[in-house]
């Protein structure tokens, strides 16, 4: 809306990121190929991922792993009941089922003690999600899949700059997930990335993102014999990062600690300053975790919610977004429940009632603006309008 003075998010860029994509253009190698490499190797330098593969988006980079993984139609992965839908759109493409899992509303993440109860026969893997930049309890997943013998893939969309026990997130399961939408701590527009310990499985995605191919397009050019195509041992996709999007991407991890701490000085600042605020439940942050701050995300609970009342806090909850939004402040919900999407309550007769945190969590959650860049006057106004908003609904 032109009414916006204080979006809920805006990407941070300067002139090294204006030169970084002008030098593709120059040398006339626009597709993936060495920009795309520099990126790769420095978002496996910060995770400490021993490999990194870059893709268009964190949804091909999950629909590569799922692919690496060879899940098959019929097969269940566990997933959260409240998360971005590819999630679980990964895995209903491939023909196997998303089993949907409540989450903890404290968090916002996959309840790691529900888990077990969905586990079948059938299961083969856990997709757990770090939600707004915050890990989830990676360690309780990580047993159960032992026990079970399941796989994991992380979900890191949010989570660059997120640590669990003085690890990155997407460094614990097979593969992890990582986004760079403009939404994200750093963007290059849309792209995607996936890390991983198993050299076959990066060796895999990185022939699977395109189009199954024993080579890039990259080695093709520069190496003997270049004049005669790949040949193609996979069914494959075309999920390929371009050169120019690699090239901002490198020059955004360039500043990434810069760009994360802002974030988490924004995050600080908002906790101090909400504090008054009992209507409001701000993020919490387990002492184990560092939060990355994707997204400031709070719940909006004047009450102890429950699915008894959840539709008249709703109903309160958009009447004060709504009331910002006319001040010129910008807000969102977290995310969505993919449970109560028509596709997939529908497909597979899902009851609320099931994943009433989840449901809960759709339904209040609330997200600020937040951007490294947020100046005190800015947030100062968030406060105030959020004071301001709460009087005019009578929360």
């Amino acid at each position: 809306m032109e009414n916006e003075r204080i979006p809920i998010t805006k990407p941070f860029f300067g002139e090294e990121e204006l030169r970084a994509v002008q030098r593709p253009l120059e040398s006339g190698w626009v597709v993936q190929g060495p920009y795309v490499e520099s990126f790769e190797a420095k978002v496996a330098a910060y995770t400490g991922a021993a490999n990194a593969v870059a893709t268009s988006s964190c949804t091909t980079a999950l629909q590569v792993a799922i692919a690496a993984l060879g899940v098959k139609p019929g097969e269940e992965v566990i997933v959260p009941a409240f998360t971005w839908i590819s999630t679980a759109n990964v895995v209903e493409a491939v023909g196997a089922k998303p089993i949907f899992c409540d989450v903890d509303l404290t968090t916002f993440n996959i309840d790691a003690g529900g888990v077990e109860s969905v586990i079948t026969e059938r299961t083969v893997g856990l997709l757990p999600v770090h939600l707004f930049g915050l890990p989830a309890a990676i360690d309780d997943l990580l047993a159960l899949a032992r026990r079970h013998r399941l796989w994991v893939v992380e979900d890191c969309a949010c989570s660059l700059g997120g640590w669990y026990r003085g690890r990155h997130t997407g460094t614990f399961g097979e593969l992890g997930c990582f986004s760079f939408h403009p939404r994200k701590s750093i963007t290059t527009g849309e792209g995607g990335m996936i890390t991983t310990a198993h050299e076959d499985l990066a060796a895999l995605a990185r022939s699977l993102r395109d189009h199954g191919a024993s080579r890039s397009d990259l080695q093709r050019h520069t190496q003997e014999g270049g004049f005669l195509l790949s040949d193609y041992e996979h069914v494959g996709f075309n999920y390929r990062m371009t050169d120019i999007q690699g090239a901002l991407g490198s020059v955004q991890m360039d500043r990434v600690d810069e760009l994360l701490e802002g974030r988490r000085q924004r995050a600080a600042r908002y906790d101090v300053l909400l504090a008054d605020l009992d209507w409001l439940a701000r993020p919490t942050v387990p002492d184990e975790c560092i939060h990355g701050y994707q997204a400031y995300v709070c719940l909006f609970r004047p009450e102890e919610p429950t699915l008894e009342n959840v539709h008249r806090l709703h109903g309160q909850r958009n009447a004060l977004m709504a009331e910002l939004e006319q001040r010129g402040i910008a807000t969102r919900q977290g995310t969505h429940a993919p449970i109560l999407s028509g596709y997939y309550s529908q497909r597979y007769a899902l009851k609320p009632g099931d994943f009433p945190n989840s449901v809960l969590a759709d339904r209040l959650s609330l997200a600020l603006p937040l951007y490294p860049q947020m100046t005190d006057a800015e947030q100062d106004a968030v406060v105030a309008s959020l004071h301001e908003a709460a009087v005019a609904v009578t929360v």
